[in-house]
């Protein structure tokens, strides 16, 4: 049974128990109008649907998680798992078709062997998908009974529901740390996998990338110098794009806070903020197949002979275009968070409205545009997929915007989509440039948030 059958059942059961604890709640009060309920109905039936739900889903996580590897060893124990090889990739091939066929995603299957087991399989399949199913309901009874009989007219329902809404949005916030940590985690034991093949000096300083992932014996570290991946970031997501981006997204912020209407804000503001939700994989196309053939006629017609369609500025320049909302939405917060006092003591002492915006506004919401601007340069050079349509894959240490060049981003998709070993160091290079970008964007996350901080003691 899938754990999704298990999850409606337990919703089923707590929205039943729901129900009937408030009806119970309300009956208190309806044989005595003098009872008076420490807690309203809604609480005391939330209590009991709570304790119906949580341990019926725990179990059916736990069960989802267990259940296969007790199928599996049932089929091994059928007598027409004798023929099946000891080990080894063509003993789970077979398994894996039994299953299909008994799980009905198959047809049929492609070793005569595996035939002979998908009997035994479903047997299996409904054996346990059938002890699932009942104790996730014995489960679901069982709590339900327990809190169904300590509802009392006294009983401090809205005190224990609020400590389990309390627990759970603790549980919530915990998600992003503990995710945090579980990259930090993975990330450093492949790096320094990594860095026991390779030098940590010849990867961050050296000026060659040509790993092969296909090479075998010792490693030359001289192939594996990531200073024109870090260039490349840099380069496209940091210089071309931003300078797209911060002009644009700070003027377009200006002018929709100090020179346009009411009607034309409500309408001009949401189709830029439109831009952000874009899916990158459009912007890719629009950047290969439309900017990146214009930008290579353009440096045609200036006299650069040996232009192509995959250039530095092609990727960074609609990248900028992509990032324009991230710059133009903290302006525009920033900007309108100015008192407006600011703007009156300047236009009272006779300055013009460029003025107060140049010498007043933008000075003081410097802080709110910075952090922008920051979160936008975390945003363009963790971008791929642009870089992988429009900006190629050579590793070039250049400053000339209409060469090819590639980024951190580009290079981990390249290693880890390989067909190379993962004890290879040039699958395991993935990892250590995967940990350079993450320790980058965390520091500019981390420093855009105490520019944030810092503008909303001052405004706020």
């Amino acid at each position: 049974m899938s754990p999704a059958i298990l999850l409606l059942l337990a919703l089923g059961l707590g929205l039943v128990g729901w129900l009937a604890a408030r009806s119970r709640a309300w009956a208190f009060r309806r044989r005595s109008p003098t009872v008076h309920l420490h807690s309203l109905p809604s609480f005391h039936a939330w209590y009991v649907a709570l304790w119906i739900m949580v341990p019926a889903l725990v179990f059916a996580v736990a069960w989802s998680l267990v259940s296969p590897a007790l199928v599996t060893a049932q089929v091994l124990a059928d007598p027409a798992a004798h023929v099946l090889p000891a080990s080894g990739f063509d003993r789970q091939s077979m398994l894996a078709q039994a299953r299909a066929v008994a799980e009905g995603r198959a047809f049929g299957v492609f070793a005569p062997e595996a035939a002979g087991l998908v009997d035994p399989y479903r047997a299996a399949l409904a054996r346990f998908e059938s002890i699932g199913l009942v104790v996730t309901i014995l489960v679901a009874l069982a709590g339900g009974a327990f809190a169904f009989l300590r509802l009392k007219p006294d009983f401090t329902a809205r005190t224990r529901v609020e400590r389990a809404v309390m627990n759970l949005l603790l549980i919530a916030s915990l998600v992003a740390i503990l995710t945090t940590a579980g990259i930090i985690v993975s990330l450093v034991f492949e790096t320094v996998r990594f860095f026991g093949m390779v030098s940590p000096i010849d990867f961050l300083f050296g000026t060659h990338w040509a790993p092969d992932p296909m090479s075998t014996g010792v490693p030359d570290g001289h192939q594996y110098g990531a200073i024109p991946l870090f260039w490349g970031t840099i380069y496209i997501g940091a210089i071309i794009a931003m300078i797209v981006a911060i002009p644009l997204g700070l003027m377009s912020a200006i002018y929709l806070t100090q020179y346009a209407s009411h009607t034309v804000r409500q309408v001009m503001k949401p189709l830029l903020e439109i831009l952000a939700g874009i899916p990158t994989v459009v912007y890719g196309y629009f950047a290969a197949l439309t900017v990146a053939p214009a930008v290579r006629d353009f440096a045609q017609g200036i006299g650069i002979d040996n232009a192509s369609t995959e250039s530095a500025v092609a990727a960074g320049l609609v990248m900028g275009v992509m990032i324009i909302p991230f710059v133009s939405s903290m302006a525009d917060d920033a900007l309108a968070a100015v008192p407006q006092s600011l703007r009156d003591g300047s236009l009272a002492m006779g300055a013009t409205r460029a003025e107060t915006i140049r010498k007043v506004l933008v000075p003081a919401a410097l802080p709110g545009i910075v952090a922008g601007i920051m979160l936008a340069i975390s945003r363009a050079i963790g971008e791929t997929m642009i870089v992988v349509m429009a900006a190629g894959a050579s590793a070039n240490l250049t400053a000339n915007p209409f060469q090819s060049m590639t980024t951190v981003t580009f290079q981990i998709v390249a290693m880890l989509t390989g067909e190379g070993s993962f004890d290879h160091p040039a699958t395991l290079s993935a990892f250590a440039l995967g940990m350079v970008l993450f320790l980058v964007t965390l520091a500019l996350n981390f420093l855009a948030l105490r520019v944030v901080k810092r503008y909303r003691e001052a405004y706020d």
